[in-house]
């Protein structure tokens, strides 16, 4: 089977002149290989297709893909994780991972945190600020956490995340309003433990294959978040255990709620964290996980439990393989022509 590769190449956009936190959901070179000399291990033919404007090329090329494995996260606005699927289901090119419904709402974590509060799965407290003077209407009780409300990786987490009055929760505001030029999501602060769920499959064969937990090494790392810096230095400042006490097991319940409440797809991550009677609540969904053979969190989590990188990608392209043959195709119409 030939599967293409949408992607999103982090060296190409440093080049063109884009800065190192701008780009930090982008992949990585042994990325793209990776998953390429997996799916050729697991018995198909893969093309790198590389980011959007690339894609819409080879479209109007007039190639196609029996299959496009799809990590492509785009670069601007709400909708940019959903352009490639939006792109191929417009060719009706059948790709993994999720819609481009379930990825513009999940990229924007005040509307997701909405649908799941509206799920009745919990989730802290929270308001979105879109103006510096939104956060002196916010009537949560402090401490708060605020984060912008649609960049991944850790972007704009830092040691001033954690607001513990007024004025700290105005000043990292203007920070994050200023910088990132989106709205910034304010929630409740957790204290309790932090784990991450890692999901394979869609709807009701969706299933969590393991919970990990975060440990920010005291005295090293920023305190209180899984923050950018953290991520990015986790070799120094972060220790991952695979855990599955009771409440590791009703941190993965919550995550498999959200899971299939949002129509997530195939693969990825669910972010979950405990107040300090250590009740686990949803914070974000990853339904583009990184899939850094190494350096992920998901690849991570399945090294932990012994699932080789080959095996995880496997699964994903069964799970996306599985639903397309129960999906009905279309009727054919002659006169429908994409120019």
């Amino acid at each position: 089977m030939r599967v293409g590769i949408t992607y999103d190449l982090r060296a190409d956009y440093l080049a063109e002149g884009y800065g190192e936190e701008e780009t930090a959901e982008f992949d990585r070179p042994d990325t793209i290989e990776g998953i390429e000399d997996a799916l050729r291990a697991i018995g198909h033919d893969p093309d790198r297709i590389g980011r959007a404007a690339a894609l819409v090329k080879r479209l109007a090329a007039g190639d196609r893909w029996d299959l496009v494995f799809n990590i492509a996260e785009g670069l601007v606005g709400y909708g940019r994780e959903a352009l490639v699927p939006a792109l191929l289901e417009a060719y009706g090119i059948p790709y993994t991972f999720s819609d481009p419904l379930v990825l513009s709402i999940a990229l924007h974590k005040g509307m997701t945190k909405r649908v799941v509060r509206d799920l009745g799965i919990p989730t802290p407290e929270f308001a979105v600020v879109e103006e510096p003077a939104d956060a002196d209407r916010i009537q949560i009780p402090f401490p708060l956490f605020a984060k912008p409300v649609a960049e991944g990786t850790g972007k704009g987490i830092g040691a001033d995340s954690k607001a513990r009055d007024r004025d700290e929760l105005r000043a990292v505001c203007a920070r994050l309003l200023s910088t990132f030029r989106q709205p910034v999501l304010v929630e409740a602060f957790l204290p309790g433990r932090e784990f991450t769920a890692g999901i394979v499959g869609t709807g009701a064969r969706a299933e969590v294959i393991g919970v990990m937990e975060v440990h920010l090494l005291d005295g090293k790392a920023e305190p209180d978040a899984y923050s950018y810096k953290n991520k990015a230095k986790y070799e120094d400042l972060v220790t991952y255990r695979l855990v599955d006490d009771r409440e590791a097991r009703e941190a993965g319940r919550v995550a498999l709620a959200a899971w299939r409440g949002l129509g997530c797809r195939d693969g990825g991550r669910v972010d979950i964290r405990s107040d300090a009677q250590g009740r686990p609540s949803f914070i974000e969904v990853n339904p583009l996980a990184g899939l850094n053979p190494v350096h992920s969190d998901l690849p991570i989590l399945c090294r932990l439990l012994g699932i080789p990188f080959r095996e995880l990608i496997r699964r994903i392209v069964k799970s996306a393989l599985d639903r397309i043959a129960e999906t009905p195709a279309p009727p054919p119409r002659a006169s429908a022509r994409l120019v």
